[in-house]
């Protein structure tokens, strides 16, 4: 018992303990070593188990909701800036186009000549009387308003950041949609044309639906698959019933109409009063518009022979050739000519062929006796 106490008992019964009869060596050897083997237990077992696999091995923490948050959030704003960056650049060069279209100007195409003023000037370039560029220009300057105001994570109207994310989606699937429509009409209707801002705009409207869908992840694009294909159905309908006048049934061979441009060769030879007439009619400014492929302007050079027909004001209307939605330069466009040929002179407008003492007529030609036309 003496022992046990010596074992437990705190330190100050010690001086106690020591008035009593000290025990063999031996067996107080023993004691104390089978005290400090289960002292040595006492300590030793809290830092076994499970607690030891944890001060060898950090834990792996999952990503706190925060932080994912933070990431998708700056995935946001880069799209936004993108966004913003190829919307203006959009915003320009179809600002640019409507422009030339409402004060029917001719377009500067720096590849493919003039075939950018061809496209630009026919009936493709119009949708339910508006002219698509300025339907571009709306488009890419409401996609670069957005990405700028919500790259600042300003959000008008009480608009959730989800929720903008689905608006740009549809506004960016429109536009791929309508610019894919178009690079088909460019392909069968203009065959052969290089449209350097048709191309531009269908990267730029491509680019933007790829970056905006980029954000979503797969499940969430399985989700707006549906709303993604109404918006695209509805952009097709509207498309084909805008341009359908321009396709009537059982004219498919007017539809398929691509003439390009040749010159017919005059072989009557000019008289005097031809030359005179001729002279006398370009110092005036006089001028006939006509088109290659029309046979009253053929038979009207041939009344004047070909050196007279050399000497005139002539201006070609379809100078790259003529094809379905193809319309007149701007020249031709501005006299809202009614037929061909059609005379011009002294502001007076002549339409079809003349003979020449009708020219010689209302342009105040004098016909001397010697020059009377036969």
């Amino acid at each position: 018992m003496a022992s046990f106490l010596n074992i437990t008992s705190p330190p100050f019964f010690s001086s106690r303990t020591s008035l009593s009869p000290s025990p063999p060596p031996t067996l107080t050897a023993q004691l104390t070593q089978f005290k400090k083997g289960w002292c040595w237990k006492l300590k030793c077992m809290p830092s076994s188990g499970p607690s030891q696999e944890t001060d060898s091995e950090p834990p792996e923490t999952a990503p706190s909701p925060s932080n994912s948050a933070s990431l998708l959030s700056s995935s946001s704003v880069s799209t936004y800036n993108w966004c913003a960056g190829l919307g203006g650049v959009g915003f320009l060069e179809t600002g640019y186009l409507t422009f030339l279209k409402l004060t029917n100007s001719d377009a500067f195409c720096p590849i493919g000549g003039g075939n950018c003023g061809d496209v630009l000037s026919s009936d493709y370039a119009v949708v339910f009387g508006v002219p698509l560029p300025l339907i571009g220009m709306i488009s890419y300057g409401l996609v670069a308003a957005l990405g700028l105001q919500w790259s600042g994570k300003k959000f008008p109207f009480g608009i959730e950041e989800s929720n903008g994310r689905l608006l740009l989606l549809g506004c960016t699937t429109s536009m791929a949609v309508a610019s894919g429509y178009f690079l088909y009409i460019l392909s069968t209707k203009f065959s052969g044309t290089s449209c350097t801002y048709c191309l531009l705009s269908t990267f730029l409207s491509f680019s933007l639906f790829f970056i905006t869908l980029k954000d979503f992840g797969l499940e969430e694009i399985q989700k707006f698959l549906g709303l993604q294909l109404c918006i695209a159905s509805v952009v097709i309908f509207s498309l084909n019933t805008s341009y359908a006048p321009l396709q009537p049934a059982g004219s498919s061979s007017l539809t398929d109409i691509n003439l390009e441009y040749f010159t017919t060769e005059i072989t009557t030879p000019s008289s005097p009063f031809a030359i005179s007439l001729a002279r006398h009619l370009q110092s005036t400014g006089a001028k006939m518009y006509g088109a290659f492929w029309c046979s009253h302007c053929q038979e009207q050079k041939q009344m004047f022979g070909k050196e007279a027909a050399e000497l005139l004001n002539y201006v070609e209307c379809f100078p790259n050739g003529f094809r379905k939605g193809t319309k007149m330069i701007k020249a031709c466009a501005d006299v809202k000519l009614e037929g061909f040929p059609t005379w011009v002179i002294n502001g007076q407008v002549l339409s079809g062929d003349q003979e020449l003492s009708e020219l010689a007529k209302v342009s105040g030609f004098k016909i001397e006796e010697s020059n009377q036309p036969s």
